[in-house]
């Protein structure tokens, strides 16, 4: 039996076991040749204490049926000590009329989950106990994807612990440096600490870090074609590279959930990580310059975002770089393919809300180069995505249904807002085995 916080993932490919118990030969026979046919091992026993030496040798038992009425041990005191041993089992009680205070005993201690009154239905016998096993295993089922998160989620709190203190030990580094790196010219900082960080990043190598590389190489890219000065482009091209460093080691599990998937804690928390990245690195002079654009790369240009609600001008301008880059890498990684097109769709999309309009179009080419697939330009195309990725103005390029093959929406619509609603409320309740096909128009 697991303790509360045993993270074992439970075995549910072996088969499962009813057991089945009376002090009468003759019923348990008749209930084996009854349920022979039946895709679940039977095991038997005559008695209360037998029943349990089965159960303490067995851990494959779903269903315990027992007889109310035996020497000994009755029903009732075999099913309630049965948790013992069993306590995630299906208990059902086979009782006569005159037994009904034992058997409602049961049922309030929990001993039993229902019981069958005698004489029985035989379709009504094998129906009660196809649907205890049915049972047993969707829970089963629950249990081994409730312990697989459990570790996962422990097993993500220890590598952001761990990540959390080699990115100290790198600022350190930075630190014991510093004062060496004010020395060189106004650029060489920036590519020492730049360096030391995109290694570490390659290192790791998990999605977040490979989610701040491609940043970085699509903000330093637009940097460089716009002309900008060397320590301009050295600056954002590093903020670009740590832009989410403040997110390692604070939001375990709920690091990578959509926005709108977060509970209200876990949101609040999510938006801290603009103010603790700029903590990190605010005791480093040399350091300086990328602090406000960490900060500032989830504002939005409407004034929507965080952490301060600045609009426009007002965000700097690497901020709005990065915010761009973040958006189009996020997007990009969401599909299998046509990447390129449904990220620079997404970005016109959003463009003037989320992203400054004027700095979208600089992102066109290098996204290109960066995503290529060699898709000819001007190929019709749609793409494969998530529901949570679904948004008002999309083009549905497939008709859409639920899992039970309901009629949502119809290809050629243009998803609204109740549109969308619509779609993940019937997934959610009946999902189908694939995402929703949407249409690529390019600009």
């Amino acid at each position: 039996m697991n303790s509360p916080g045993d993270t074992t993932i439970p075995d549910t490919s072996s088969p499962i076991t009813v057991l089945l118990v009376d002090d009468e030969e003759n019923i348990l026979r008749a209930l084996q040749r009854l349920l022979m046919d039946e895709p679940f091992v039977i095991e038997t026993a005559t008695s209360g204490e037998a029943a349990l030496e089965i159960l303490k040798n067995s851990t494959s038992v779903g269903v315990i049926v027992s007889d109310q009425r035996m020497p000994g041990m009755n029903g009732a005191e075999l099913l309630g000590r049965s948790r013992e041993h069993a306590p995630h089992a299906q208990r059902i009680l086979l009782t006569g009329y005159s037994d009904i205070t034992a058997t409602i005993e049961a049922i309030n201690k929990g001993g039993a989950g229902r019981y069958i009154s005698k004489p029985w239905d035989d379709d009504d016998l094998v129906k009660i106990i196809r649907d205890a096993v049915a049972l047993y295993a969707q829970e089963a089922e629950k249990r081994r994807l409730n312990a697989i998160i459990s570790r996962q989620n422990k097993e993500l709190e220890e590598w952001n612990d761990n990540l959390k203190k080699r990115l100290m030990q790198s600022a350190a580094t930075i630190r014991e440096q510093s004062q060496v790196l004010k020395t060189f010219d106004a650029n060489r900082p920036l590519a020492v600490v730049h360096q030391a960080f995109d290694g570490f990043f390659e290192t790791i190598g998990e999605r977040n870090a490979i989610h701040a590389r491609t940043v970085c190489t699509l903000v330093t890219d637009v940097s460089r074609n716009m002309g900008l000065d060397a320590e301009t482009v050295a600056t954002f091209r590093l903020a670009a590279l740590l832009h989410d460093a403040g997110k390692f080691g604070s939001l375990s599990a709920a690091l990578n959930k959509y926005l709108e998937e977060m509970s209200e804690s876990e949101a609040s928390e999510y938006r801290l990580h603009t103010l603790r990245g700029e903590q990190m690195f605010n005791r480093e002079e040399v350091l300086a310059g990328i602090l406000p654009l960490i900060r500032s790369h989830h504002e939005s240009y409407n004034g929507t975002g965080f952490p301060d609600g600045l609009s426009g001008d007002t965000i700097p301008l690497g901020a709005r770089l990065i915010a761009i880059a973040d958006f189009i890498e996020k997007a990009a990684r969401s599909v299998e393919y046509n990447r390129a097109d449904y990220a620079l769709m997404k970005a016109r999309d959003h463009s003037g809300t989320l992203l400054d309009p004027r700095l979208v179009p600089s992102f066109q080419s290098i996204v290109r180069v960066v995503y290529y697939e060699g898709r000819k330009s001007g190929e019709i195309a749609e793409v494969e995505i998530g529901v949570m990725e679904l948004e008002p103005g999309l083009t549905i390029a497939r008709d859409v249904e639920s899992g039970n093959g309901v009629l949502l929406m119809q290809r050629g619509s243009i998803l609204d807002a109740s549109g969308v609603a619509l779609i993940r409320r019937q997934f959610r309740k009946n999902p189908p085995p694939h995402g929703i096909f949407i249409r690529i128009v390019e600009e």
